[in-house]
């Protein structure tokens, strides 16, 4: 990348632990028919905060109230940390967040007011960034690639390996995890600057691997 590619910045959002649902589970644990109630609008088009929570269990633990993103996906994912993963006592994947991973993650029980479902369907999410083809076009970043991003909270570092993802639904956001955000110190709105091209494609190798 030239000097100018490596000066741009990116708006950091912090993603916190939330779940995925498919239409079926939802039946399950909801009720038949029943429809997410948006409560607010995230910064990727067409996605929102719903009112419902549910319950995550495993044989050695449990989290309390993890929020449902809408709209409904083809199957459904729990997306946590690093940290609450070692309170669950499982050890998910990273794994490519707008992906279906279907049999591919960590088993958790989902627990609703109607019903439960059981799947290996938890991950943690890899740091990523959202951009529309016209960004990407403008600033000469590809889909699959590996960027590293500086941050400048209270506690400044630099994330390496932060894949980029295009689709013309998306907006441009950098996402991290609670964990990576409360490594960084990152509080609000955040920048990060965008540096060097790292070697490799992770999205290719994580493919070719699930393959």
């Amino acid at each position: 990348m030239s000097n100018n590619k490596c000066q741009m910045k990116v708006p950091i959002e912090v993603s916190a632990r939330h779940v995925h649902i498919s239409r079926e589970d939802l039946d399950i644990l909801f009720g038949k028919g029943y429809k997410l109630t948006s409560i607010k609008d995230l910064s990727q088009k067409g996605q929102f905060a719903a009112k419902e929570k549910v319950d995550i269990k495993t044989a050695q633990g449990e989290l309390k109230e993890l929020r449902i993103l809408g709209p409904e996906r083809e199957q459904t994912q729990v997306e946590i940390t690093k940290t609450e993963s070692h309170e669950l006592k499982i050890d998910p994947p990273v794994a490519e967040c707008t992906s279906c991973v279907g049999e591919g993650g960590a088993e958790v029980i989902i627990i609703g007011p109607k019903g439960e479902v059981k799947k290996h369907c938890a991950i943690i999410a890899h740091r990523h960034i959202h951009c529309s083809p016209d960004e990407a076009e403008k600033n000469n970043l590809k889909e699959g690639q590996l960027l590293s991003v500086k941050t400048n909270g209270s506690r400044p570092i630099t994330f390496h390996q932060v894949l980029v993802r295009i689709d013309p639904t998306f907006v441009f956001r950098m996402h991290l995890d609670t964990d990576e955000a409360n490594a960084a110190g990152i509080e609000g709105s955040e920048y990060g600057e965008i540096g060097k091209e790292e070697i490799g494609n992770w999205l290719g190798n994580w493919k070719s691997e699930k393959s």
